[in-house]
């Protein structure tokens, strides 16, 4: 079937243009910082002075906010299997700008609420930041990383893991350097036009998407890896591998793989929203406690680009239980946090958790349950990782409010990794069913 003459058109150029996608998804995902929390809490302290709020009033809002969007990321995933990839992300770029627009003014429209309304209240400007946030956080963390991240993995299958270390490197380092530009953007320009410098920027990206994003290689009579065996690798996209998202929420391999990724999430985010507070109990000053993320990365990344590199050739339960055995590292060193060995281990645990997260969440899906209904099975499996980030922070803050330390909360990570471990021993890759057999 012919397709319609596009400005760029991926079988004209001289080399796979596989590596263009790479390139462009990891600048996709780069471009969802200002909807991620390395990306929102920055704005922390001068938003909810502006504002009047408290931090807890602050810090319930990003989670009421992180709550709802997880809700319609599933449907925003569907949408994507639906519309392609070129509109979906397109859109959530230009509605992740006007939420940036729109929460640079966030004083001021919550000052014109008070006024219109009558009512001098903290629920004003409350209601008003979980609204900016749902938007936030859905179209930033949510709808353009996974859009851009599934693109990526859909233009390589024996070169996948491969590619994925130079784009989950690229994300990593890009990430952990966000909080440092955007603290420089703010002290330039002040909050509001950090905000509005960022929302100028996706400008550029959204040109970029709507030229170079592409979906499946096939539409252009290309194959993944570009191999020059279209016929063959064309079944990819509509063969017997492909799962829905109800055949894939019926597979044990869909649970255990989503629920270590929604942990990780969960814990890194709740130690990173208070992680001045949590590392004080270590007796580390707040330069020290920020200090902790350098180290982190560096085993993030050593770690990203060999399991990368070697998920080409290996079975991912592998790596599934290496990300187990990082987690269940660094609960005991949450739990053991008022010594030193305790912070060497968090740095440990999650330097591995994180460097796998981004191979296990990138390879997974597609590998397991193949490219048809990719948006709708990694939108679930996103869902519950921003539900569970949703959550860290405040369950966090709760274990300190009751036990007076942050390290209550390893005793529920622990016993609950212990159960995933367990559950993870036939988290094997799925099988259909033949026809007859039940």
């Amino acid at each position: 079937m012919k397709i319609k003459a596009e400005i760029i058109h991926p079988g004209k150029f001289p080399f796979f243009y596989g590596y263009i996608i790479a390139l462009v998804g990891t600048i996709g995902i780069w471009a969802s910082i200002p909807g991620q929390t390395a990306g929102v809490s920055t704005f922390t302290d001068p938003v909810k002075d502006a504002l009047l709020l408290t931090r807890d009033q602050f810090s319930l809002a990003y989670m009421v906010g992180t709550l709802l969007s997880s809700f319609v990321l599933t449907k925003a995933g569907k949408l994507y299997d639906r519309f392609g990839v070129t509109k979906t992300a397109s859109v959530s770029i230009a509605l992740l700008a006007i939420t940036l627009l729109l929460c640079s003014y966030s004083q001021v429209i919550s000052a014109q609420i008070k006024a219109f309304t009558g009512l001098q209240h903290w629920t004003v400007p409350f209601i008003l930041m979980v609204a900016l946030f749902f938007m936030l956080r859905f179209s930033g963390q949510g709808v353009l990383t996974m859009t851009s991240r599934n693109m990526i993995m859909k233009w390589f299958d024996q070169m996948r893991g491969r590619i994925n270390a130079f784009s989950s490197v690229s994300v990593s380092l890009g990430f952990s350097a966000s909080p440092l530009f955007i603290d420089y953007l703010i002290l330039k320009f002040t909050w509001q036009g950090a905000w509005q410098v960022m929302a100028a920027g996706l400008v550029f990206v959204l040109l970029m998407a709507l030229l170079f994003y592409k979906d499946n290689p096939e539409q252009y009579d290309l194959s993944p890896d570009g191999r020059n065996t279209a016929s063959k690798h064309a079944a990819d996209a509509t063969g017997d591998n492909d799962y829905s998202l109800n055949e894939a929420k019926q597979t044990r391999s869909f649970w255990m793989y989503a629920l270590i990724l929604s942990f990780h999430a969960f814990f890194i985010t709740g130690l990173t929203f208070h992680v001045v507070s949590l590392f004080a109990e270590a007796g580390l000053t707040r330069t020290e406690a920020i200090s902790i993320f350098l180290p982190m990365t560096v085993v993030s990344v050593i770690t990203s680009i060999i399991a990368n590199i070697v998920s080409d050739w290996i079975k991912l339960k592998l790596l599934l239980y290496l990300m187990i055995t990082g987690a269940i590292i660094a609960s005991i060193g949450l739990l053991f946090i008022q010594i030193a060995a305790g912070t060497i281990l968090i740095i440990i645990g999650l330097g591995l958790t994180g460097g796998l997260f981004a191979v296990i969440n990138a390879i997974t899906w597609p590998r397991y349950y193949g490219r048809k209904n990719l948006g709708a099975i990694s939108g679930k499996a996103m869902a519950m990782v921003v539900m569970a980030s949703a959550l860290g922070p405040y369950l966090f803050s709760l274990a300190k409010t009751l036990s007076s330390t942050y390290g209550s909360v390893a005793y529920i990570s622990i016993a609950f990794l212990i159960f995933l471990a367990l559950g993870s021993v036939n988290a094997n890759p799925p099988q259909k069913k033949e026809d007859g057999q039940k």
